[in-house]
């Protein structure tokens, strides 16, 4: 059986094994139609605050670990506690679920922060 969430770009091509494709960035990704993202849920929610994000993008190699920690804390408040829930509900409704994101660098991005926060929050409810 393959994982229950997958982690793609918005311009990778769709596969079948991707079930319940749901977006994770703030913006729609630039130059990829409706269509070809065959995007079933946006959850801009669950992105990083506009803060946080810019203050990041400034210096990725010497912020990564205070960015990990401030993003975590922005996921467990309660603006993005209704966006965290309803993932979880997709990925425990039978998954799989890709998140998919615009992010050229996605190891450095948000999107692992989201996911080990996704599987803590699975494992504690």
């Amino acid at each position: 059986m393959s994982e229950p969430v997958r982690v793609r770009r918005a311009y990778d091509p769709v596969e079948d094994a991707d079930g319940t494709r749901v977006l994770v960035d703030r913006l729609w990704p630039r130059g990829v139609s409706k269509e070809r993202a065959a995007v079933d849920v946006w959850l801009k929610d669950l992105t990083p605050s506009d803060e946080l994000r810019s203050w990041y993008h400034h210096d990725r190699t010497g912020r990564h670990a205070e960015f990990v920690e401030r993003y975590r804390a922005e996921l467990d408040d309660t603006a993005h506690t209704e966006a965290v829930e309803r993932l979880v509900g997709l990925v425990r409704d039978g998954g799989p679920v890709t998140l998919v994101t615009a992010a050229k660098d996605v190891a450095d991005s948000h999107v692992p922060v989201l996911v080990d926060h996704l599987n803590h929050v699975m494992k504690r409810t």
